[in-house]
């Protein structure tokens, strides 16, 4: 098992939704690779548990040295959930973590600024339903 993925500063923005219990889909934008779709097993932890989260990454870089990076990141992401909240640690101060292993075992994570995630209000997931839908039907599949 390796650390495949450290730097948070190449994701850009995404939308992660956890309304179906156990299964988390969504999309991600990084440098260099663009849209990559995700399915997870799991769930989110606290307050966000069952909810829809969409971030925007304040620090994100467009650097063109992402793609060797990035290079082994597979599409779609298929995987298991680690982690995902808005308060990781008891003594961090909170913020938004994603962190999961793919199926090959391989670990990501992403680590956010405060504001950088919001919970979506229900006109929000109106926009997103569809999407979502539509990568859980193509996507859970692969999760066995």
């Amino acid at each position: 098992m390796a650390q495949k993925f450290g730097n948070f500063r190449w994701v850009k923005e995404g939308y992660l939704d956890n309304r179906t219990n156990g299964i988390v889909v969504g999309h991600m934008t990084f440098a260099g690779l663009g849209l990559v779709e995700v399915c997870l097993s799991g769930q989110f932890t606290g307050e966000i548990c069952g909810q829809v989260v969409r971030f925007h990454n304040s620090k994100f870089i467009d650097d063109g040295r992402a793609l060797d990076s990035l290079a082994e990141f597979e599409s779609p992401q298929i995987g298991q959930v680690s982690l995902i909240s808005f308060d990781p640690h008891p003594l961090l101060s909170p913020h938004p973590y994603i962190e999961w292993f793919s199926l090959q075992k391989d670990h990501y994570r992403i680590e956010l600024e405060p504001g950088d995630a919001h919970v979506l209000s229900t006109e929000e997931i109106q926009g997103i339903d569809e999407m979502s839908h539509s990568l859980l039907t193509k996507l859970q599949p692969l999760l066995k």
